[in-house]
């Protein structure tokens, strides 16, 4: 199967996609004309010129009010970009066939100098995780693979090529260098900062959503379970 990795903007959630044939034409046609909806069209004609059957994306494969499906999905999440045959990974802030090589606060003035995806918590995992990650631009021009662009993504992440090419466990890390490259990473929810990460660290965790910065104490916790990394203290 092909997975998509994206920024969040106007999405169609999975109970607008079940309901879609149901709908009146003009619900019907505001729904497709979301970017969200273009971004599922366009994921699905890659997945099928590529020979997949199977595409998942986060927005609307996931029964979000159905409590106990999204702790399920959270919690295996890492392992599905990780077990995916190939991720797309949408860039909707990105003009030109290829990453900016340098920051620019003017293109970029919300996100540091560098495209929104490169800022969000979530995609961390959603870089590292995959085998095969195929990067896209605003127009779903192809920028390259991240295998080939590991010198400018480490730039850009501070995450070391290597590890981009070839994984977490081709090199032994640190629980502190891992948590180093999410340090500047942004969350809407501020309990997302630690769910996150779960997968980084091979360790799974009821979600409670309304525990704010406590939900990073439980994944110390967690961490600490698995490991005695002491580097854990310095966050």
């Amino acid at each position: 199967y092909a997975i998509l990795s994206h920024r969040w903007e106007a999405e169609v959630s999975y109970q607008e996609m079940i309901k879609l044939l149901k709908m009146t034409e003009r619900k019907r046609d505001e729904v497709r004309q979301r970017d969200g909806y273009q971004k599922i069209i366009k994921s699905c004609e890659l997945a099928m010129r590529d020979g997949y059957s199977w595409l998942w994306v986060d927005t609307c494969c996931i029964d979000k009010r159905n409590s106990a499906e999204l702790s399920e999905a959270i919690n295996s999440m890492y392992r599905w970009y990780e077990n995916s045959q190939v991720c797309y990974a949408y860039l909707g802030d990105v003009e030109e066939p290829s990453l900016p090589s340098q920051r620019d606060n003017s293109r970029f003035s919300k996100s540091k100098g560098w495209p929104e995806w490169f800022v969000r918590g979530w995609t961390l995992q959603e870089l590292v995780a995959p085998k095969q990650l195929e990067f896209f631009n605003r127009n779903w021009m192809y920028i390259g693979n991240k295998r080939r662009l590991a010198p400018t993504l480490e730039k850009i992440t501070r995450i070391p090529a290597n590890i981009l090419g070839q994984g977490l466990a081709s090199e032994r890390l640190s629980i502190a260098q891992i948590m180093s490259w999410a340090a500047h990473r942004q969350t809407t929810r501020v309990e997302d900062r630690a769910y996150s990460l779960m997968g980084l660290f091979g360790v799974s965790m009821p979600m409670l959503y309304g525990e704010g910065e406590k939900a990073f104490q439980r994944l110390q916790l967690e961490i600490m379970q698995v490991s005695n990394d002491q580097s854990i203290f310095a966050w």
